[in-house]
Protein backbone atom coordinates (compact mmCIF):
# COMPACT_ATOMS: atom_id res chain seq x y z
CA UNK A 1 0.00 0.00 0.00
CA UNK A 2 1.08 3.58 -0.70
CA UNK A 3 0.36 6.54 1.55
CA UNK A 4 1.25 10.17 1.90
CA UNK A 5 3.65 10.80 4.76
CA UNK A 6 1.00 12.89 6.53
CA UNK A 7 -1.28 9.82 6.71
CA UNK A 8 1.17 7.80 8.79
CA UNK A 9 3.30 10.39 10.61
CA UNK A 10 3.17 13.93 11.93
CA UNK A 11 5.37 16.82 13.00
CA UNK A 12 5.94 17.23 16.74
CA UNK A 13 5.88 20.77 18.15
CA UNK A 14 5.96 20.00 21.87
CA UNK A 15 8.27 22.23 23.96
CA UNK A 16 10.63 21.47 26.83
CA UNK A 17 12.56 23.73 29.20
CA UNK A 18 16.27 23.82 28.44
CA UNK A 19 16.97 23.23 32.14
CA UNK A 20 15.36 19.79 31.83
CA UNK A 21 17.57 18.64 28.94
CA UNK A 22 20.47 16.42 29.95
CA UNK A 23 23.95 17.57 28.93
CA UNK A 24 24.75 16.77 25.30
CA UNK A 25 21.12 16.04 24.37
CA UNK A 26 20.39 19.17 22.37
CA UNK A 27 20.33 18.68 18.60
CA UNK A 28 20.82 21.45 16.05
CA UNK A 29 21.67 21.36 12.36
CA UNK A 30 25.28 22.02 13.36
CA UNK A 31 25.79 18.77 15.24
CA UNK A 32 23.86 16.62 12.77
CA UNK A 33 26.28 14.87 10.43
CA UNK A 34 25.76 14.98 6.65
CA UNK A 35 25.02 11.99 4.44
CA UNK A 36 22.82 10.25 7.06
CA UNK A 37 25.69 9.71 9.49
CA UNK A 38 23.86 10.61 12.68
CA UNK A 39 24.98 13.22 15.21
CA UNK A 40 27.92 14.34 17.28
CA UNK A 41 27.70 15.46 20.87
CA UNK A 42 26.80 19.13 21.38
CA UNK A 43 28.48 21.04 24.19
CA UNK A 44 27.20 24.52 23.37
CA UNK A 45 25.42 26.38 26.17
CA UNK A 46 21.91 27.50 25.24
CA UNK A 47 20.62 31.01 25.87
CA UNK A 48 17.04 29.84 25.46
CA UNK A 49 14.19 29.07 27.82
CA UNK A 50 12.38 26.40 25.79
CA UNK A 51 13.15 24.30 22.72
CA UNK A 52 11.34 21.63 20.73
CA UNK A 53 11.07 18.30 22.54
CA UNK A 54 11.76 14.98 20.82
CA UNK A 55 11.48 11.45 22.18
CA UNK A 56 13.41 8.26 21.60
CA UNK A 57 12.18 6.72 18.34
CA UNK A 58 11.39 10.04 16.65
CA UNK A 59 13.00 10.92 13.32
CA UNK A 60 14.94 14.18 13.16
CA UNK A 61 15.70 15.87 9.83
CA UNK A 62 17.64 19.08 9.24
CA UNK A 63 15.42 21.38 7.18
CA UNK A 64 18.27 23.73 6.22
CA UNK A 65 20.13 22.83 3.03
CA UNK A 66 18.46 19.42 2.65
CA UNK A 67 21.11 18.35 0.12
CA UNK A 68 23.39 17.62 3.11
CA UNK A 69 21.03 14.69 3.91
CA UNK A 70 21.11 15.15 7.68
CA UNK A 71 18.79 12.67 9.35
CA UNK A 72 18.91 10.87 12.70
CA UNK A 73 16.83 8.23 14.46
CA UNK A 74 16.59 9.46 18.05
CA UNK A 75 18.14 7.07 20.56
CA UNK A 76 17.23 9.26 23.55
CA UNK A 77 14.84 12.03 24.61
CA UNK A 78 16.07 15.60 24.17
CA UNK A 79 15.58 19.04 22.67
CA UNK A 80 16.28 20.47 19.22
CA UNK A 81 16.37 23.73 17.29
CA UNK A 82 13.53 25.05 15.14
CA UNK A 83 15.43 24.16 11.97
CA UNK A 84 15.23 20.46 12.83
CA UNK A 85 12.00 18.69 11.91
CA UNK A 86 10.68 16.11 14.38
CA UNK A 87 8.65 13.37 12.68
CA UNK A 88 6.74 10.83 14.74
CA UNK A 89 4.85 7.73 13.56
CA UNK A 90 1.14 7.79 14.36
CA UNK A 91 0.59 4.01 14.60
CA UNK A 92 3.41 1.49 15.14
CA UNK A 93 1.01 -1.31 14.17
CA UNK A 94 0.94 0.16 10.67
CA UNK A 95 4.52 1.26 10.16
CA UNK A 96 7.60 0.87 12.33
CA UNK A 97 9.36 4.12 13.15
CA UNK A 98 12.72 2.53 12.39
CA UNK A 99 11.41 1.43 8.97
CA UNK A 100 10.13 4.96 8.26
CA UNK A 101 13.55 6.27 9.20
CA UNK A 102 15.14 4.09 6.51
CA UNK A 103 12.49 5.11 3.99
CA UNK A 104 13.25 8.76 4.62
CA UNK A 105 16.99 8.07 4.41
CA UNK A 106 16.75 7.32 0.70
CA UNK A 107 18.40 9.82 -1.62
CA UNK A 108 15.16 10.26 -3.52
CA UNK A 109 13.47 11.67 -0.40
CA UNK A 110 16.09 14.41 -0.07
CA UNK A 111 15.82 15.14 -3.79
CA UNK A 112 12.07 15.48 -3.26
CA UNK A 113 12.62 17.98 -0.43
CA UNK A 114 15.02 19.99 -2.59
CA UNK A 115 12.48 20.09 -5.43
CA UNK A 116 10.15 22.13 -3.23
CA UNK A 117 12.72 24.03 -1.16
CA UNK A 118 12.75 27.81 -0.88
CA UNK A 119 15.82 30.05 -0.92
CA UNK A 120 19.08 29.81 -2.82
CA UNK A 121 21.97 30.34 -0.40
CA UNK A 122 20.29 28.58 2.54
CA UNK A 123 17.42 26.55 1.02
CA UNK A 124 14.76 25.26 3.40
CA UNK A 125 12.32 22.45 2.79
CA UNK A 126 8.61 23.19 2.45
CA UNK A 127 7.05 21.49 5.48
CA UNK A 128 3.65 21.06 3.81
CA UNK A 129 5.21 19.61 0.66
CA UNK A 130 7.31 17.16 2.71
CA UNK A 131 4.14 15.69 4.23
CA UNK A 132 2.83 14.93 0.73
CA UNK A 133 5.74 12.58 0.03
CA UNK A 134 4.44 9.18 -1.17
CA UNK A 135 5.80 6.11 0.59
CA UNK A 136 5.27 2.38 0.21
CA UNK A 137 4.23 0.50 3.35
CA UNK A 138 4.73 -3.29 3.18
CA UNK A 139 3.71 -5.82 5.84
CA UNK A 140 5.22 -5.53 9.31
CA UNK A 141 7.09 -8.78 8.65
CA UNK A 142 8.79 -7.26 5.59
CA UNK A 143 9.45 -4.03 7.46
CA UNK A 144 11.17 -5.95 10.26
CA UNK A 145 13.39 -7.81 7.79
CA UNK A 146 14.50 -4.61 6.09
CA UNK A 147 15.16 -2.94 9.45
CA UNK A 148 17.22 -5.90 10.68
CA UNK A 149 19.34 -5.93 7.52
CA UNK A 150 19.97 -2.18 7.53
CA UNK A 151 20.62 -2.08 11.28
CA UNK A 152 23.69 -4.29 10.87
CA UNK A 153 25.31 -1.57 8.76
CA UNK A 154 23.90 1.56 10.37
CA UNK A 155 24.49 0.56 13.98
CA UNK A 156 28.13 -0.09 13.13
CA UNK A 157 28.32 3.44 11.68
CA UNK A 158 26.68 4.79 14.86
CA UNK A 159 29.12 2.82 17.03
CA UNK A 160 32.12 4.19 15.12
CA UNK A 161 30.76 7.74 15.53
CA UNK A 162 30.26 7.18 19.26
CA UNK A 163 33.80 5.83 19.64
CA UNK A 164 35.17 8.84 17.75
CA UNK A 165 33.18 11.27 19.88
CA UNK A 166 34.69 9.70 23.00
CA UNK A 167 38.19 9.80 21.50
CA UNK A 168 37.79 13.46 20.54
CA UNK A 169 36.78 14.24 24.12
CA UNK A 170 39.74 12.29 25.48
CA UNK A 171 42.19 13.99 23.11
CA UNK A 172 40.87 17.44 24.05
CA UNK A 173 41.33 16.55 27.72
CA UNK A 174 44.94 15.56 27.02
CA UNK A 175 45.49 18.87 25.21
CA UNK A 176 43.88 20.88 28.03
CA UNK A 177 46.13 19.21 30.60
CA UNK A 178 49.17 20.16 28.53
CA UNK A 179 47.96 23.71 27.91
CA UNK A 180 47.62 24.36 31.63
CA UNK A 181 51.41 24.71 31.60
CA UNK A 182 51.30 27.45 28.94
CA UNK A 183 51.95 30.22 31.49
CA UNK A 184 55.52 28.95 31.62
CA UNK A 185 55.98 28.86 27.84
CA UNK A 186 57.43 31.65 25.76
CA UNK A 187 55.37 33.12 22.96
CA UNK A 188 56.75 33.27 19.44
CA UNK A 189 55.56 34.12 15.95
CA UNK A 190 54.26 31.21 13.90
CA UNK A 191 56.79 32.00 11.16
CA UNK A 192 59.65 31.77 13.68
CA UNK A 193 58.76 28.16 14.51
CA UNK A 194 59.67 27.26 10.94
CA UNK A 195 56.22 25.96 9.98
CA UNK A 196 55.34 25.71 6.31
CA UNK A 197 52.28 27.90 5.67
CA UNK A 198 50.75 27.98 2.21
CA UNK A 199 47.53 28.13 0.22
CA UNK A 200 46.11 27.64 -3.26
CA UNK A 201 47.06 31.11 -4.56
CA UNK A 202 50.69 30.63 -3.48
CA UNK A 203 51.12 28.65 -6.70
CA UNK A 204 50.78 31.65 -9.02
CA UNK A 205 48.75 34.61 -10.20
CA UNK A 206 45.01 34.31 -10.71
CA UNK A 207 45.61 34.22 -14.47
CA UNK A 208 48.23 31.46 -14.27
CA UNK A 209 45.95 29.45 -11.98
CA UNK A 210 43.06 29.87 -14.41
CA UNK A 211 45.29 28.83 -17.34
CA UNK A 212 46.89 25.82 -15.68
CA UNK A 213 44.36 24.36 -13.26
CA UNK A 214 41.33 22.44 -14.45
CA UNK A 215 38.82 21.15 -11.90
CA UNK A 216 36.65 18.09 -12.62
CA UNK A 217 33.41 16.79 -11.12
CA UNK A 218 34.40 13.20 -11.94
CA UNK A 219 37.34 11.21 -10.62
CA UNK A 220 40.70 12.26 -12.01
CA UNK A 221 44.37 12.26 -11.07
CA UNK A 222 44.26 14.10 -7.72
CA UNK A 223 41.67 15.05 -5.10
CA UNK A 224 41.01 18.80 -4.83
CA UNK A 225 40.49 19.29 -1.09
CA UNK A 226 38.01 22.05 -0.16
CA UNK A 227 36.62 23.36 3.11
CA UNK A 228 33.25 21.91 2.05
CA UNK A 229 34.77 18.42 1.79
CA UNK A 230 36.48 18.61 5.17
CA UNK A 231 33.33 19.90 6.85
CA UNK A 232 31.32 16.84 5.76
CA UNK A 233 34.11 14.22 5.94
CA UNK A 234 34.15 13.93 2.14
CA UNK A 235 30.64 12.46 2.08
CA UNK A 236 29.41 14.76 -0.71
CA UNK A 237 30.48 14.95 -4.35
CA UNK A 238 34.22 15.48 -4.65
CA UNK A 239 36.30 17.64 -6.99
CA UNK A 240 39.46 16.54 -8.80
CA UNK A 241 42.30 17.97 -10.87
CA UNK A 242 44.28 16.36 -13.70
CA UNK A 243 47.99 15.49 -13.53
CA UNK A 244 49.14 18.75 -15.15
CA UNK A 245 47.13 20.81 -12.64
CA UNK A 246 48.48 18.74 -9.76
CA UNK A 247 52.09 19.34 -10.82
CA UNK A 248 51.39 23.05 -11.27
CA UNK A 249 49.98 23.23 -7.73
CA UNK A 250 53.32 22.04 -6.38
CA UNK A 251 53.34 24.41 -3.38
CA UNK A 252 50.09 23.07 -1.94
CA UNK A 253 50.31 19.30 -2.33
CA UNK A 254 48.88 17.24 0.54
CA UNK A 255 49.95 13.88 1.94
CA UNK A 256 47.75 13.65 5.02
CA UNK A 257 47.65 14.93 8.62
CA UNK A 258 48.51 18.51 7.61
CA UNK A 259 46.69 21.21 9.57
CA UNK A 260 44.07 23.00 7.45
CA UNK A 261 42.25 26.18 8.52
CA UNK A 262 39.55 28.00 6.54
CA UNK A 263 40.51 31.65 6.09
CA UNK A 264 37.69 33.02 3.90
CA UNK A 265 33.96 32.98 4.62
CA UNK A 266 33.69 30.14 7.13
CA UNK A 267 36.74 31.47 8.98
CA UNK A 268 38.27 29.39 11.75
CA UNK A 269 37.12 25.87 10.85
CA UNK A 270 40.04 23.59 11.72
CA UNK A 271 40.89 20.13 10.37
CA UNK A 272 43.61 17.55 10.00
CA UNK A 273 43.72 16.42 6.38
CA UNK A 274 42.74 12.74 6.04
CA UNK A 275 45.42 10.30 4.92
CA UNK A 276 43.92 9.07 1.66
CA UNK A 277 46.30 6.92 -0.36
CA UNK A 278 45.85 9.12 -3.44
CA UNK A 279 47.41 12.39 -4.67
CA UNK A 280 45.75 15.43 -3.05
CA UNK A 281 46.06 19.18 -3.39
CA UNK A 282 44.74 22.14 -1.43
CA UNK A 283 41.63 23.96 -2.61
CA UNK A 284 40.92 27.68 -2.33
CA UNK A 285 39.87 29.70 0.74
CA UNK A 286 41.86 27.50 3.14
CA UNK A 287 45.46 27.52 4.34
CA UNK A 288 47.70 24.58 5.08
CA UNK A 289 50.18 24.47 7.97
CA UNK A 290 52.78 21.73 8.12
CA UNK A 291 55.80 20.77 10.23
CA UNK A 292 57.73 19.11 7.43
CA UNK A 293 61.49 19.41 7.87
CA UNK A 294 61.27 20.32 11.56
CA UNK A 295 62.67 18.31 14.49
CA UNK A 296 59.21 17.63 15.91
CA UNK A 297 55.71 17.40 14.46
CA UNK A 298 53.64 20.36 15.69
CA UNK A 299 50.58 19.50 13.58
CA UNK A 300 48.61 17.70 16.29
CA UNK A 301 49.31 20.30 18.97
CA UNK A 302 48.35 23.12 16.59
CA UNK A 303 45.19 21.29 15.56
CA UNK A 304 43.89 21.14 19.13
CA UNK A 305 45.20 24.63 19.91
CA UNK A 306 43.24 26.22 17.06
CA UNK A 307 40.14 24.25 18.06
CA UNK A 308 40.45 25.69 21.58
CA UNK A 309 39.06 29.01 22.84
CA UNK A 310 42.57 30.50 22.78
CA UNK A 311 43.13 29.43 19.18
CA UNK A 312 39.77 30.71 17.98
CA UNK A 313 40.41 34.00 19.80
CA UNK A 314 43.70 34.35 17.92
CA UNK A 315 41.96 33.75 14.58
CA UNK A 316 39.24 36.28 15.45
CA UNK A 317 41.94 38.84 16.15
CA UNK A 318 43.38 38.68 12.63
CA UNK A 319 40.07 38.33 10.82
CA UNK A 320 38.65 41.32 8.96
CA UNK A 321 35.88 42.06 6.48
CA UNK A 322 32.18 42.42 7.09
CA UNK A 323 30.53 41.06 3.94
CA UNK A 324 33.00 38.16 3.79
CA UNK A 325 35.24 37.55 6.83
CA UNK A 326 38.82 36.55 6.00
CA UNK A 327 42.43 36.62 7.15
CA UNK A 328 45.65 36.44 5.14
CA UNK A 329 48.76 34.28 5.41
CA UNK A 330 51.00 37.19 6.44
CA UNK A 331 48.91 38.10 9.49
CA UNK A 332 48.66 34.41 10.38
CA UNK A 333 52.44 33.92 10.15
CA UNK A 334 53.00 36.97 12.35
CA UNK A 335 50.58 35.75 15.02
CA UNK A 336 52.14 34.93 18.38
CA UNK A 337 51.33 31.62 20.05
CA UNK A 338 52.72 29.72 23.00
CA UNK A 339 54.52 26.52 22.11
CA UNK A 340 55.60 23.70 24.47
CA UNK A 341 59.13 22.40 24.51
CA UNK A 342 60.18 19.78 21.95
CA UNK A 343 60.11 17.10 24.66
CA UNK A 344 56.56 18.06 25.63
CA UNK A 345 55.43 17.97 21.98
CA UNK A 346 56.97 14.49 21.57
CA UNK A 347 55.18 13.20 24.69
CA UNK A 348 51.92 14.82 23.57
CA UNK A 349 52.18 13.15 20.15
CA UNK A 350 52.80 9.75 21.77
CA UNK A 351 49.40 10.05 23.45
CA UNK A 352 47.47 11.73 20.63
CA UNK A 353 48.62 9.95 17.46
CA UNK A 354 47.32 6.47 18.47
CA UNK A 355 43.92 8.05 19.26
CA UNK A 356 43.82 9.88 15.96
CA UNK A 357 44.83 6.70 14.12
CA UNK A 358 41.68 5.03 15.48
CA UNK A 359 39.54 8.09 14.68
CA UNK A 360 40.75 8.14 11.07
CA UNK A 361 40.32 4.36 10.71
CA UNK A 362 36.70 4.66 11.89
CA UNK A 363 36.04 7.55 9.50
CA UNK A 364 37.41 5.52 6.57
CA UNK A 365 35.38 2.46 7.60
CA UNK A 366 32.23 4.58 7.80
CA UNK A 367 32.84 5.82 4.25
CA UNK A 368 32.83 2.20 3.04
CA UNK A 369 29.79 1.32 5.15
CA UNK A 370 27.90 4.40 3.94
CA UNK A 371 28.46 3.41 0.30
CA UNK A 372 27.19 -0.10 1.07
CA UNK A 373 24.16 1.34 2.88
CA UNK A 374 23.29 3.69 0.03
CA UNK A 375 23.61 0.87 -2.51
CA UNK A 376 21.61 -1.67 -0.52
CA UNK A 377 18.79 0.54 0.80
CA UNK A 378 17.03 1.37 -2.52
CA UNK A 379 17.29 -2.26 -3.62
CA UNK A 380 15.52 -3.38 -0.44
CA UNK A 381 12.86 -0.69 -0.73
CA UNK A 382 12.20 -1.34 -4.44
CA UNK A 383 11.87 -5.09 -4.01
CA UNK A 384 14.99 -5.91 -6.05
CA UNK A 385 16.10 -8.17 -3.20
CA UNK A 386 13.81 -11.11 -2.45
CA UNK A 387 13.10 -10.88 1.28
CA UNK A 388 11.40 -14.31 1.33
CA UNK A 389 14.80 -15.95 1.03
CA UNK A 390 16.28 -13.98 3.92
CA UNK A 391 16.02 -15.20 7.47
CA UNK A 392 16.56 -12.49 10.07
Amino acid sequence: MKYKLENIAEYVNEKIKVSKIENGRYISTENMLPNKNGIVRANKELNLNKVNYFKKGDILISNIRPYFKKIWYATFDGGCSNDVLIIRVKDQNMILSRYLYYLLSEDKFFKYIMSGSKGTKMPRGDKKQILRYIIKVPTLKEQNKIVNIMDVICKKIELNNQINNNLYELSRTIFNELYKKSENWQGCKIQDIGLYVTDYVANGSFKSLADNVKIYNTKNYALFVRNTDLKVNFTQERKYVDEHSYKFLNKSKLIGRELIISNVGDVGSVYLCPSYKIPMTLGNNIIMVNSKGLRVNYNYYLYYFFLSIAGQYLIDGITGGSAQPKFNKTDFRNSIIKIPSDDEIVEFNKKIIPLYDIIEKNIMENETLSKLRDTLLPKLMNGEINLDKIEC
